[in-house]
């Protein structure tokens, strides 16, 4: 069966967990037999409108889009908006887009709804939603934008586009699915789709990047963060982690990723002598990887004014390498339960900052509580979220409709 897959950023170079996820997902897919082909923007990397190439086997169809991350509010919004136009201009004349059955469209993004719609209507597929943030609502919770405003309604008209054109809606805990219902009684065609991830370790390297080494933190125990730094995550949370655990000279920070609130920390790091902080920008998923073989601890935190029970997607790559997690997050989020009743961590309300600073200290203090956890961790991966499981249940859910 032919695939589409639509992240909106993908690799090689790109250190978003989404990009991770949906190439582990086309591996998967293919590994089945089918064939997934991925269809992504550019992001102003091309000249022409549409490139194909391929890695590791996979097919991917880049099309020409203005880059999104990094370009400031008004640029991305644009940016987006843009997404379906500049994919369907690139693909409307590809002989074999007639071909195919399943698409699987990704969201926080929301403007691939309108390409969903054309495939769904003109090619006949059936279209899986991969939904992980509920946008625009959590901007509204955050405050950033008033539910009543021109910017929310616009983006409502597509989000709601998006929803309609999806035949079924996956999202990443049952808490999600009752929250959901709540904004959206109207739909029912959704159903749990657990994160995922390649459950392969990656064996401790140091060929493209070496933390260690070169930021001279040999002796360290390293807290590392990776992925999006933005409003979202609440990075001032994490700030406040950094700042506390200043007198303890053998712990450092170690932050990685791209995100509106980037120039926030790298500020507070001036500001704020944070010397026990090194902040730097997003690198490719091979050295990623690598990274994660070096550290000791990983970090997560998500706003406390979070509606949504998020589980981000950053702890799959830490639990895959056995990392004990560490973090806090918006109150009632079951991904507290989850993380502290695996014992693969310590997942705390944002705001306590004395419970987070006392679990953090005791991981720096305890190589074997380390090592215990993050080995709970792996194990609770290994259970609980396979990409293997994933993938057949995109499937099985298409096969169920054609019954």
């Amino acid at each position: 069966m032919k695939i589409a897959l639509f992240p909106d950023d993908y690799l090689p170079d790109s250190t978003l967990v989404h990009a991770k996820m949906f190439h582990e997902l086309a591996l998967e897919l293919k590994r089945l037999g089918h064939e997934p082909i991925i269809i992504t923007p550019s992001h102003g990397k091309q000249t022409k409108r549409l490139q194909v190439d391929y890695l590791d086997g996979v097919e991917i169809w880049r099309f020409r889009n203005p880059p999104m991350r990094g370009q400031g509010k008004v640029k991305r919004v644009i940016s987006e908006t843009l997404l379906s136009l500049n994919a369907f201009l690139a693909i409307k004349n590809v002989k074999d887009v007639s071909s195919f059955e399943l698409c699987i469209n990704y969201s926080p993004t929301i403007f691939f709804g309108p390409l969903m719609h054309w495939f769904k209507r003109k090619v006949k597929t059936f279209n899986y939603l991969v939904l992980r943030d509920m946008f625009p609502q959590w901007v509204i919770d955050e405050g950033l934008i008033s539910a009543k405003s021109p910017v929310a309604s616009y983006f409502r008209f597509f989000e709601k586009f998006n929803y309609n054109a999806s035949d079924c809606i996956g999202l990443m805990s049952p808490a999600n699915v009752d929250y959901f219902r709540v904004l959206h009684p109207y739909y029912n065609n959704l159903q749990v789709l657990r994160n995922w991830a390649d459950i392969n370790p990656v064996s401790r390297s140091s060929q493209l990047i070496d933390i260690r080494k070169t930021y001279d933190l040999n002796d360290k125990v390293i807290f590392f963060y990776g992925g999006n730094i933005g409003h979202a995550q609440d990075m001032r949370n994490l700030l406040r982690l950094v700042k506390n655990m200043a007198p303890y000279s053998n712990a450092h920070f170690l932050f990685i990723g791209q995100g509106d609130e980037f120039a926030l920390v790298k500020q507070a790091i001036t500001v704020e002598s944070l010397n026990n902080l090194t902040l730097l920008p997003s690198i490719n998923q091979d050295a990623y990887k690598e990274v994660l073989t070096q550290v000791d601890i990983g970090l997560f935190s998500l706003a406390k004014t979070h509606k949504a029970h998020n589980f981000p997607g950053k702890l799959l790559g830490y639990m895959l390498q056995s990392l004990p997690i560490l973090g806090s997050v918006n109150k009632g989020n079951d991904v507290i339960d989850f993380i502290n009743g695996q014992g693969a961590g310590w997942a705390c309300i944002n705001g306590e900052d004395e419970e987070l600073l006392t679990a953090a200290i005791n991981l720096l203090k305890d190589k074997a509580l380390r090592v215990e956890m993050g080995m709970r961790g792996y194990e609770t991966l290994k259970a609980n979220f396979s990409v293997e499981a994933a993938a057949q249940q995109i499937i099985d859910t298409f096969l169920e409709s054609k019954k």
